[in-house]
């Protein structure tokens, strides 16, 4: 095998989607500190017309988000450690290098057509999925183009062994691409009825049918880029960051195999009390309590690897990040499973619980690790030391500080309605009407939208660290072999 030492990887496509990563997490969280102060203050939805409404802006909140800052995330972390744990640089095949780049300018595109038709309101309405078909068509290219990339650099690859990470790559490539397209098959209505807008179209499925597909693909877009990328990551960038190695690498590949086939089966947990069959509703429920065991399995691994380190958390904010991430990763696959039972999910559906739940593991297990992957990845992408290790400590303060007035203000508001919606008084009559929950939750939206704007201030300090570093840091002569150098 040869040596890492002597191959020179080239780094210019992970650049350009970390920079993506970094401009689309911080227009992602602007939307969605904004939308969460218009659920507190109904009134900030009047000031740019229909443009400005929640209605509007929620969508644009949750694609940038979900196929901007995070997608991007995991596009430069793959161009960063595909090329070191396959021992290849792409600089080395000509073919692979322009395809990178094509992959990264065409998703822009795409990006930019998300971000018009959303403003104008051209959606599918269907969550996590509201492109209309000529999006979805172009998705579909970059998402290729990206498989091809994958499978390019496997196939020149000099280390035998496929790492870890590389298989939760390989999945999220093929589990996105069997989602987003059964879920987007779609009738374009302007070329089969001739009435219409050309690029409206209506789901080839109908009712139920179109609910179990939406969820079973909802469910799943969570699973393969909220999860299985981010695992994808740990692996690699936790024992490189603390000189560490795996905890158990049997573990990594039995929650591997885990996620890979229980995850797919817990959709039916959105449609609980539905008109879905009761066997979806309950199958739902049963994997996704079984989750808990993969899901922990990977956590607990990545904790285990810290066994006997635990002294670094205090000299190494990087570690700090990745290791409350994975804490995040433990509570998230907790909670979960645990809304997914009948009984407490009669209580929590459709309450505020729900985006408490979403959010503790978005901000909180995803956030904090692709901040921590782009910070390993910056002194040896650019050759130089983290600008501020002070500035990187106080982020770290605030952003946590953040997660949980956002994550607990939420539980609180959802238990708070769930309990309020199902209250009766001694004539069998509903207790509360629905504007009395809407009152009642009023300081918690607020709390809400406090612990968002503390984890945007935060993100910004990131933002600027790593700018910082990337122009004015102190230049490193030999790549660090763990511990990222960072100034004081």
């Amino acid at each position: 095998m040869q040596s890492s030492k002597i191959i020179n990887y080239d780094y210019s496509v992970a650049k350009l989607f970390a920079i993506a990563t970094i401009v689309f997490g911080i227009v992602g969280m602007v939307v969605g500190v904004w939308i969460a102060f218009q659920m507190a203050y109904p009134e900030l939805n009047n000031l740019a017309n229909e443009y400005g409404t929640f209605g509007r802006l929620r969508p644009l909140h949750t694609n940038i988000a979900i196929f901007g800052f995070i997608l991007s995330g995991v596009w430069a972390t793959w161009y960063y450690i595909g090329q070191r744990v396959l021992k290849v640089s792409m600089i080395e095949s000509p073919f692979l290098m322009i395809l990178g780049k094509i992959h990264f300018w065409l998703y822009l595109v795409g990006v930019v057509g998300v971000v018009v038709s959303l403003f104008m309101g051209i959606t599918s309405s269907k969550e996590y999925a509201e492109f209309e078909w000529p999006i979805d068509i172009a998705i579909v290219v970059v998402w290729v183009i990206w498989g091809i990339g994958i499978f390019g650099l496997i196939g020149i690859r000099r280390e035998k062994i496929l790492y870890i990470s590389v298989w939760y790559y390989i999945a999220t490539f093929l589990g996105v691409a069997m989602l987003y397209l059964f879920n987007n098959m779609a009738v374009p209505t302007y070329f089969v009825t001739g009435f219409g807008d050309w690029w409206h179209s209506v789901s080839m499925y109908a009712g139920t049918n179109d609910a179990m597909v939406q969820w079973w693909y909802g469910h799943n877009a969570v699973a393969f880029i909220f999860t299985v990328p981010i695992i994808a990551m740990i692996y690699y960038f936790l024992p490189k960051e603390s000189g560490q190695p795996i905890f158990s690498y049997k573990l990594s590949i039995l929650s591997f195999w885990g996620l890979m086939f229980v995850y797919l089966w817990a959709g039916g947990h959105h449609l609980l009390y539905s008109t879905v069959p009761d066997w979806v509703q309950t199958m739902g429920s049963i994997f996704s309590i079984v989750l808990i065991l993969p899901s922990w399995g990977s956590a607990i691994n990545m904790l285990l690897t810290m066994k006997g380190e635990w002294q670094q958390l205090k000299d190494n904010p990087l570690i700090k990040f990745m290791v409350l991430a994975s804490t995040f990763y433990m509570f998230s696959t907790i909670e979960g499973p645990i809304q997914a039972i009948k009984s407490v999910n009669a209580l929590a559906h459709f309450t505020d619980w729900i985006p408490g739940h979403v959010h503790d593991g978005t901000l909180g297990w995803v956030g904090f690790m692709i901040i921590a992957s782009l910070l390993h990845m910056a002194p040896r992408m650019f050759k130089r030391e983290i600008y501020s290790k002070k500035l990187l400590e106080s982020q770290f303060w605030i952003q946590t500080t953040g997660i949980v007035l956002y994550f607990s203000s939420m539980w609180i508001a959802g238990l708070t309605q769930g309990m309020m919606w199902r209250a009766t008084d001694q004539y069998g009559n509903l207790a509360y009407s629905f504007i009395d929950t809407v009152n009642v939750l009023h300081p918690y939206y607020t709390i809400r939208g406090v612990g968002g704007l503390l984890y945007l201030i935060g993100f910004c300090m990131f933002a600027y660290n790593f700018y910082k570093t990337m122009t004015v840091g102190k230049e490193i002569e030999e790549e660090p072999h763990s511990t990222s150098p960072m100034a004081a």
